[in-house]
């Protein structure tokens, strides 16, 4: 009797020890919701159970995220009134060290060219669309013809940020720069080989690599003909292909937005005195002149602009800053963060819509107007749609003909209302206009009306519309908006480009300054640099333990 009763203690010892076991496993490899295997071999849900964070993609800085105040508080000598200071708080991201330089550029045109040659009348405007605008450069009473026919390509301005292109191209840009890093990424773990991205560049394989192709339809990218180009990945068939849950795929390059490029301009990081935290930092910099009032290089100007009329760089020899055009990037110190020219040099494209209001009584958490909501376009064997041969071009109002998509990307629709039906966060797609003509967003409210009539319509933002359309043969006719109705050059197609460039004069280094210009237009004195959203935590140095107070 005594044993039997030792046997049933130690039976239910052992089955209490199995199941404490299994609560209390610390394995990263078993379930904590079912106790299932992780990752086994023989199959099942497969995830990334070793990542540790996000890795720091190419050319970008990490700016951990937090509070601080948007908009200007110094004095408005402009009389815009359209950066009135509200309190926002923006997540951690990444962006790039320095502005897209020429020859990173130059880069995005090459390989444009030889994946897609203009020679080829279905590819023929994907690499003049997205050629920068060299003429930016001419004066009717001034002499630049050797910027005109120098600046872009001659080594002399490699390292020199680009200037001339608008801000669809500077979008598209960064989309290039999300595949390519992301092809590189696969390539290093295994799921690529090594010469699939060059096998694209010299026309051995037809057709590129895109990340949102590859993540949905993954059978689809280089035209089909990836099996040929997987790593050594391909000998486990249970993970040949990366997904998102392995993450691998790194988060789009994108443009920052307004809210993004002024909290990191400030860089109030490297800053502890309350009146700075309260938005009256005045430069990337501390203190409120342009020259350096350190010890070492005392004197010297922080920045790259124009100090007065017609002095762009001050005395040769003497009180200079370097520059009369541009400046090679990283000839001046960087912030606290570490991000150079973000005063001067050249002002800066940012992803938002232009808008004289902040509406932060809607939001005060990464605030951004511009959103447009998209999916993808699901095709008739309910797969995915893969664009190939119809490539979609469009006729900007300026006459230059740019590609929507490239081959072997992803077609995107506007969602529709079985996305927004009995939301309560959206209703629609776009939303770029949200919120305008609200009786508290102007004084002048009662001067327009909602006509139903489009000609009649009096709007608060309705600025002239110019139309390029393409005739029978082939030829743009362009068509100039006479109107004397307009009241307003702002539009859902005007962007918001920040800080001060070599043009500008000391009033525009303010971070807070704000300026718009039309999408599809470009100047020699706005460039731009991407950005990249921050996935997990806010911080780098989640892991560390913080130092236990000593007690006295």
């Amino acid at each position: 009797m005594k044993k039997q009763f030792i046997k049933v203690v130690l039976s239910f010892a052992v089955i209490a020890g199995g199941f404490t076991s299994c609560k209390n496993s610390s394995s990263k490899n078993v379930s904590r919701a079912t106790g299932w295997k992780i990752n086994a071999k023989e199959g099942g849900f497969q995830y990334n159970s070793d990542f540790k964070e996000q890795a720091t993609a190419p050319g970008l800085v990490f700016i951990e995220g937090g509070t601080f105040t948007k908009g200007q508080v110094q004095d408005d000598v402009m009389h815009d009134w359209n950066n009135t200071p509200t309190s926002q708080h923006v997540q951690s991201f990444y962006m790039d060290e320095t502005e897209v330089t020429n020859v990173m550029y130059l880069e995005y045109l090459d390989y444009l060219k030889s994946v897609y040659p203009p020679s080829d009348s279905k590819y023929a405007h994907i690499y003049t669309g997205a050629l920068p605008d060299t003429l930016v450069w001419r004066n009717r009473l001034g002499f630049n013809e050797t910027m005109t026919n120098n600046y872009l390509r001659h080594p002399a301005y490699a390292e020199y940020p680009v200037v001339g292109v608008n801000w669809i191209q500077a979008t598209q840009f960064a989309e290039w720069r999300t595949d390519r890093v992301n092809e590189i990424m696969l390539e290093r773990e295994g799921y690529l080989s090594k010469d699939a991205k060059y096998k694209v560049i010299s026309g051995e394989v037809e057709g590129g690599f895109s990340t949102e192709a590859y993540l949905n339809r993954p059978e689809s990218v280089y035209n089909g003909q990836i099996d040929s180009l997987q790593g050594k990945r391909k000998k486990d068939s249970i993970s040949s292909f990366a997904k998102r849950s392995s993450g691998i795929i790194l988060p789009e390059y994108r443009l920052p937005t307004e809210t993004e490029w002024e909290y990191a301009a400030q860089a109030q990081i490297g800053n502890r005195e309350y009146n700075n935290y309260k938005g009256r930092k005045k430069y990337p910099w501390a203190g409120d002149y342009t020259r350096n009032g350190q010890r070492v290089g005392r004197g010297d100007q922080l920045a790259n602009f124009k100090q007065g009329k017609g002095d762009y760089g001050g005395i040769a020899g003497w009180s200079d800053d370097g520059a009369d055009i541009t400046a090679e990037v990283k000839s001046y110190k960087p912030n606290d963060f570490g991000l150079y020219d973000m005063a001067g040099n050249v002002a800066e494209w940012v992803a938002d819509v232009y808008r004289p209001i902040v509406d932060d009584e809607i939001s005060d958490f990464n605030y951004f107007r511009g959103n447009v909501y998209m999916k993808t376009a699901i095709g008739k064997d309910g797969k995915v749609h893969v664009i190939r041969d119809s490539i979609v071009y469009d006729t900007l109002p300026n006459g230059k003909i740019m590609a929507v998509n490239l081959p072997g990307e992803i077609k995107m629709v506007p969602v529709g209302e079985e996305e927004t039906f009995l939301r309560t966060n959206f209703s629609s797609s776009d939303n770029r206009g949200y919120r305008d003509g609200e009786p508290g967003s102007t004084r002048f409210y009662d001067r327009f009306n909602e006509d139903d009539d489009e000609e009649n319509k009096i709007k608060m933002y309705n600025a002239p519309v110019s139309k390029v359309q393409v005739d029978e043969r082939g030829e743009l006719v362009r068509a100039y908006d006479k109107s004397n109705t307009r009241t307003s050059l702002i539009n859902d197609e005007v962007r918001v480009f920040k800080g001060g460039s070599w043009r500008d004069r000391a009033y525009w280094l303010d971070p807070a300054q704000r300026r718009y210009l039309p999408q599809y237009m470009a100047t020699d004195y706005i460039g731009f640099r991407c950005a990249m959203s921050r996935v997990g935590s806010k911080s780098k140095s989640k892991n560390k333990t913080p130092r236990a107070k000593k007690v006295r």
